[in-house]
């Protein structure tokens, strides 16, 4: 096996972190980034925890810029992007405040297409690299209360789409994932969540299972797009 040197955005919680722990698991390198590690951090010496706080654009750029170069230094380079990043705010638009809409755009969005602006040129060098988005089924239609949070999804497809063209030549995959309601940490703080049963929802540990599939695949060959979903679809309110 070729080992890889993998950067993941939002990596300490759900998704991201289900897929650091199934990296190392293979023997990969990670560099895991996450504004907390608190909760999270594998005793691992293939695994870098770097805290990086996605929601300051202004200061995100000069600290890609420095994370980059000191990659660059090691022998393993940098072959895979995994932008799990991300918040989940559904309402009513009339409800959100400005801010809340520019936030919101700013962390699902803008903030992971500056991760790939600072490491395009360097994957763009080897054999073979990956990048893998982190959609919703909300990116494939749009729904009541879901607008930002759609348009924030749909905004990440059709980056996807566009770079995939822009890069296929020069050797670098581009995947956009579409997970339906995955039993993560992102419904803490809202009023709903997906149904218990083991059919009612996705295990992160089901989306990592299959990243890491495409992840697998030889240089030639891309998956476009992946979504995953609950057998059934329930969804709980909480009291």
């Amino acid at each position: 096996m070729t080992i890889r040197r993998f950067i993941i955005s939002g990596a300490s919680s759900g998704i991201g972190k289900a897929m650091t722990e199934t990296l190392l698991a293979e023997g990969h390198k990670v560099v895991g980034l996450a504004r907390d590690w608190r909760k999270f951090s594998p005793n691992s010496h293939a695994f870098t925890p770097v805290p990086l706080d996605f929601s300051d654009l202004d200061q995100l750029p000069n600290q890609l810029v420095q994370l980059q170069t000191s990659l660059a230094q090691d022998e393993i380079p940098v072959s895979g992007l995994i932008c799990c990043a991300g918040q989940g705010i559904f309402k009513s638009l009339e409800e959100f405040s400005y801010p809340q809409i520019r936030s919101l755009m700013d962390l699902n969005f803008t903030s992971q297409a500056f991760l790939i602006r600072a490491f395009l040129p360097a994957l763009k060098k080897n054999v073979s690299s990956d990048i893998i988005l982190m959609s919703s089924i909300a990116g494939l239609r749009g729904d009541r209360k879901g607008t930002i949070y759609s348009a924030s999804k749909f905004a990440l497809r059709g980056f996807a789409q566009a770079l995939r063209d822009e890069c296929g030549r020069a050797g670098v995959k581009v995947t956009v994932v579409n997970p339906g309601m995955v039993d993560t940490p992102f419904f803490d703080a809202l009023n709903f969540k997906p149904g218990e049963e083991a059919n009612q929802h996705i295990k992160p540990e089901d989306i990592a299972q299959q990243i890491a599939a495409v992840l697998s695949l030889r240089p030639g060959c891309s998956v476009d797009e992946l979504t995953i979903s609950a057998l059934t679809k329930v969804i709980q309110f909480k009291k």
